[in-house]
């Protein structure tokens, strides 16, 4: 969750449902609503053309989307994240309409009012843990599960916040998660044929993980050495005096968002070393760390300005952060470093490995899916490589990822695979390292970045094990 927007101006709430049964009420309305829309949108179509009944499907997903994501604000919780989690996964693996009507889940999350939030905060701190505190009544950020405050400790000055979760949406993820798919199922937006338990119980482990605020003080904790010497990143403190399972404290960390007015007018060598120092994080945590935080919203990234122009990347919230073991790493860098070169055997022996591919596949799926592989590793291809579109990347093999339309490209190639085979679930692991490298070139391309990261990249396969 990122503590850089400001709330002080955005609509308050003064409660949410959180018991189970309050907000089972509330989603049997939703998924009554979405069946009784598709009902009606059926009747009315009867005999309208091909392309009126295709107007008309958006317009009912887009309406659906809009209805649940009002209720949704107000219910805060896991089913608002799960709509984000598997929209992220969906750019890829699930048909438009599934993923539009995810995507229109992402609406703003009011905060709750301090009158709410009290009563949190002193159930889950005594009150000699408050006395050392002053707390700000207007939350700094919030989203679906938490919101977070700043505070000041009366003794040392030191200014902190705390992650506060909303009660009870734990004891939810169950519940919500059943509505979700009820949801999608009702309104007939994915394939009979493409079986969503194993993505389910992905984002059912992740929305679990990230209710537990004492792991994600540990996983804070463990980014925190790894970088603590290392100039370029800065991750917050975690004060575990004021911490448990249901508040987080760590150090207040300055910084501006990625797509602020201070980042985006600075001179493009100074945008270009923040990203690659991104970057390169980004590729440490997965081929050295085998530990990827896997939620890269930008939010969750700051950048502190520094006068000697040696800026830094600040880190906030580890709380999706997930470990991933030799038994997949091995296979996935392998795929990896064969699309890199063009290694078409050996990447059909990876990608069967990941079951991403089986040897009774058709040849033009094989095809279709070593393709989409050769246009991921597209911004770190060498500037010489066939494989380029003309004017994404300079002679200097410095990749221009604002002006691309590799997104759009891939989306369609996957598209491509949807519609014409039967394809089967992607391994879970995939899941959140997908949603990981679809948010590291939305923030590459917020940066407007023009960089080299083939050598990086070359670095961290070849010194990799598996």
């Amino acid at each position: 969750m990122s503590w850089l927007k400001d709330m002080s101006k955005d609509k308050k709430i003064n409660k949410i449902k959180s018991s189970v049964f309050s907000r089972s009420l509330s989603m049997a309305k939703m998924t009554f609503n979405a069946g009784a829309s598709l009902a009606g949108h059926n009747i009315k179509n009867t005999f309208s053309t091909k392309e009126d009944k295709a107007s008309s499907w958006k317009k009912l997903v887009k309406s659906q989307a809009q209805a649940v994501s009002t209720e949704l604000g107000e219910l805060k919780g896991s089913l608002m994240k799960a709509g984000q989690m598997l929209s992220m996964y969906g750019e890829h693996f699930l048909p438009p309409d599934a993923n539009a009507f995810l995507k229109g889940l992402q609406s703003n999350s009011p905060a709750l009012n301090w009158t709410v939030i009290e009563p949190v905060l002193k159930k889950n701190l005594s009150t000699e843990q408050l006395d050392q505190l002053v707390v700000e009544h207007e939350a700094l950020s919030c989203a679906s599960l938490g919101q977070v405050h700043r505070a000041r400790i009366k003794a040392t000055g030191e200014e902190i916040v705390l992650k506060i979760q909303y009660p009870d949406v734990d004891k939810a993820i169950d519940s919500d998660l059943r509505a979700l798919k009820t949801l999608l199922g009702i309104m007939k937006l994915v394939p009979k044929d493409l079986d969503l338990n194993p993505i389910f119980s992905e984002v059912h482990e992740m929305l679990v993980q990230e209710t537990d605020y004492h792991l994600e003080a540990k996983l804070t904790q463990a980014f925190y050495n790894k970088l603590k010497d290392d100039p370029r990143f800065v991750v917050p403190k975690v004060y575990p005096e004021f911490s448990n399972n249901k508040i987080l404290a760590t150090s207040y960390e300055e910084s501006h968002r990625v797509d602020a007015i201070e980042i985006q007018s600075l001179s493009e060598t100074r945008r270009n070393q923040i990203a690659i120092h991104f970057l390169d994080l980004y590729l440490k945590e997965l081929f050295s760390w085998g530990l990827v935080q896997t939620d890269p919203h930008i939010g969750n990234y700051g950048v502190r300005l520094e006068k000697n122009g040696q800026d830094k990347l600040v880190l906030y919230d580890f709380g999706a952060t997930r470990e991933y073991d030799i038994k997949f790493m091995g296979p996935y860098r392998r795929m990896i470093q064969a699309a890199l070169y063009a290694d078409e055997k050996n990447l059909r022996k990876a990608a069967q490995e990941l079951q991403f591919l089986d040897p009774t596949d058709k040849s033009e799926l094989k095809a279709l899916f070593e393709e989409f592989c050769f246009e991921f590793v597209e911004p770190f291809l060498a500037a010489d490589d066939p494989r380029l579109p003309i004017g994404v990347m300079d002679q200097e093999g410095n990749y221009d990822w604002k002006n691309t339309d590799l997104p759009q490209r891939l989306s369609k190639k996957i598209l491509q695979v949807i519609r014409q085979h039967s394809w089967r679930t992607p391994p879970r692991e995939i899941i959140f390292l997908d949603r990981k490298s679809g948010g590291v070139f939305i923030f590459m391309s917020v940066l407007r970045a023009r960089c080299q990261g083939r050598d990086l990249l070359v670095k961290y396969l070849d010194s990799s094990s598996g």
